[in-house]
């Protein structure tokens, strides 16, 4: 995790600097972009294991560097944003990032979101210490772990995020079971208000189901959590 590659694109010099300071003292390899374009062109050349993406960017919607991110190299997203809309944060959120900080921040607690985003990342498509395998098969539906990538029936591929492939990773190792919203996203005390684990179930019910609003795979059990009602293969 110390040497995953983070790409800032932020506009503001001084919390760029500030960005990159943090960073860099925890051994991560950062760099930096000051406009959308050149954040998209940086990620294309080499693709980040993090996209930091401010939404008031200069030259075009943070939104739409996000979007682009997740189509052309797909890579795990934090936004930062000055912007204290929850609509905003959600849309985010539907657009496949995996968490927000608001500004002002403390650099400690971006370090802590960002290691927080690496480690599901990396759990997602890391192989298990016992050699249970990468690829599970559930319907005609099949998922590469090691690629955050589902393949559908009909052979086309639907890319993930990386929190959404860590999410279903957990369903596909625990089907017909409930599990949490924090066992679902590897966090203790989560937020009862908030919804980033709603949001990112619903993008995956988009992905794999026939009618998302009435779902036959991931179940929500009421008060509980949620349940992948289908028998899964492991190769």
């Amino acid at each position: 995790m110390s040497h995953a590659r983070i790409l800032i694109i932020e506009d503001e010099p001084d919390i760029a600097r500030l960005i990159t300071q943090a960073l860099d003292g925890y051994g991560f390899v950062t760099e930096h972009a000051a406009t959308g374009r050149r954040g998209l062109e940086q990620a294309r050349r080499q693709s980040p294991d993090l996209a930091i993406v401010d939404l008031g960017l200069p030259d075009m919607d943070g939104m739409e560097v996000i979007r682009q991110l997740q189509q052309a190299t797909p890579c795990a997203v934090l936004i930062l944003t000055g912007r204290n809309d929850v609509m905003d944060r959600v849309l985010g959120l539907e657009l496949g990032a995996d968490d927000y900080l608001a500004k002002p921040f403390e650099p400690r607690e971006l370090v802590a979101r960002v290691r927080s985003i690496l480690r599901r990342y990396l759990r997602s498509g890391a192989p298990d210490t016992q050699a249970t395998p990468g690829v599970a098969r559930f319907g005609d539906w099949r998922f590469e772990a090691g690629r955050h990538l589902l393949i559908a029936p009909d052979g086309r591929e639907v890319g993930v995020s990386a929190t959404e492939a860590s999410m279903l990773q957990a369903l596909l190792r625990n089907p017909n079971r409930i599990l949490s919203r924090e066992q679902l996203i590897g966090e203790r005390d989560i937020d009862p208000y908030d919804r980033s684990v709603d949001v990112r179930i619903s993008r995956l019910r988009r992905k794999l189901e026939d009618d998302p609003q009435n779902p036959r795979l991931i179940k929500t059990v009421y008060g509980a959590g949620y349940l992948f009602a289908t028998t899964v293969r492991w190769d």
